[in-house]
């Protein structure tokens, strides 16, 4: 089975041509035969160019980025795209960090990388939850106030006038499973 070597270059905005070709340049004197490339945000929802390419990529082959984050947003995304690129038996090759998942020490580092990320993640919500039970205890704390609910005496109103549940849901701004509970819950207090 031949290996082929796949490059994806991103940079956030259009202004950033210089950054997309040394990217380029890069990726392509790493050995890639293809390479797929964006300017997008990396907080925007849909990268095409990166979801084309991990569609694209076969088993055997190895994905190459020049950083880190050009590839994912945070570390579970990381985790995310590295959990699509395993399921077809397709490595990771990040330059700047000279990390290629087809080696041992590889795999290591990222996997030692995605527990360090998780780690901190664990921290802040520890912290987060302590500063919540302080804030609760010290009675500042009231939690997001349940708008839907509030508005469900009004969705049995409208529903009861004929209104379609989309009309409800356009007209109130709650979700649709808002809508149904609160219906549900009218009709068990009856």
């Amino acid at each position: 089975m031949t290996s082929t070597l796949v490059g994806y270059a991103r940079t956030s905005t259009l202004e950033q041509i210089a950054g997309l070709e040394s990217q380029v340049r890069d990726l392509t004197a790493a050995g890639c035969t293809k390479i797929f490339q964006e300017q997008v945000s990396s907080v925007d929802t849909k990268r095409p160019e990166l979801e084309r390419v991990l569609d694209y990529v076969r088993e055997g082959d190895t994905l190459v980025v020049t950083k880190l984050d050009r590839l994912a947003r945070s570390m579970a995304n990381l985790m995310e795209i590295m959990g699509k690129l395993r399921s077809k038996g397709v490595e990771l090759k990040i330059l700047a960090l000279n990390l290629d998942t087809s080696t041992p020490t590889g795999k290591l580092m990222l996997n030692m990388l995605g527990s360090i990320a998780e780690f901190e993640r664990e921290l802040m919500l520890e912290r987060q939850r302590e500063g919540i039970a302080k804030a609760k205890a010290d009675g500042k704390y009231r939690g997001r106030a349940p708008t839907a609910r509030n508005k469900a005496d009004k969705v049995r109103e409208m529903r009861s006038q004929g209104k379609t549940v989309e009309a409800i849901i356009e007209e109130l701004g709650v979700s649709r499973s808002s809508v149904f509970r609160a219906l549900k819950e009218g009709k068990t207090a009856a």
